[in-house]
């Protein structure tokens, strides 16, 4: 675990690699948008990490900048895209709005945030319905092996009502998706 004294050190490499990161594989605006929705989504994985909760206006300016782009910059900008964009991201929200009713029903608390289905839904937005897929099962698989991890290590019984930071895991995984789509066009 690092040091606390080093959190602001490694949160800065971290913003400055990704940043890099999306510049050198979409050069340009495209390139530019990636690296804002890096820039927001690190906000959200530290905030989410430290206070379980996901900001909307995080959450909103991640999605106002996939609809900018789906309208302006993306591979076949215009306001279809932009529609299919929206459209996008209530498919991805609306089951995971139902899941979390269904949890909530099923076991008398919650699951999953309202913080957890609008990251989903930017997902959705700036994603392909495929990425989007491997995104989630990204983002699910590390929280699940980040929270066995950390069990262990600290010699602590895993427990069903432990609470998790979903959306630190699922952020990164947006911006991660977002790269492998722009690296493989």
């Amino acid at each position: 675990m690092i040091a606390r004294s080093l959190r602001p050190i490694a949160i800065s490499f971290a913003l400055l690699a990704a940043v890099m990161g999306s510049l050198l594989a979409a050069p340009g605006p495209d390139g530019l948008l990636g690296a804002l929705l890096a820039a927001l989504m690190l906000a959200i994985a530290v905030t989410d990490s430290r206070r379980y909760i996901i900001p909307n206006e995080l959450t909103g300016a991640a999605f106002a900048l996939a609809l900018l782009r789906a309208g302006l910059v993306g591979p076949e900008a215009d306001g279809y895209a932009a529609m299919w964009a929206a459209l996008r991201a209530a498919a991805i929200a609306l089951p995971f709005l139902a899941l979390m009713a269904a949890y909530r029903t099923w076991r008398g608390r919650d699951g999953l945030g309202f913080g957890d289905i609008k990251l989903a839904a930017v997902a959705g937005a700036w994603l392909g319905l495929v990425t989007v897929f491997a995104v989630i099962e990204l983002a699910t698989l590390s929280a699940l092996g980040a929270y066995v991890a950390s069990g262990t290590l600290r010699k602590r019984a895993l427990k069903a009502t432990a609470y998790l930071p979903f959306g630190a895991f699922l952020a990164p995984a947006i911006w991660l998706g977002w790269l492998a789509e722009a690296l493989l066009n």
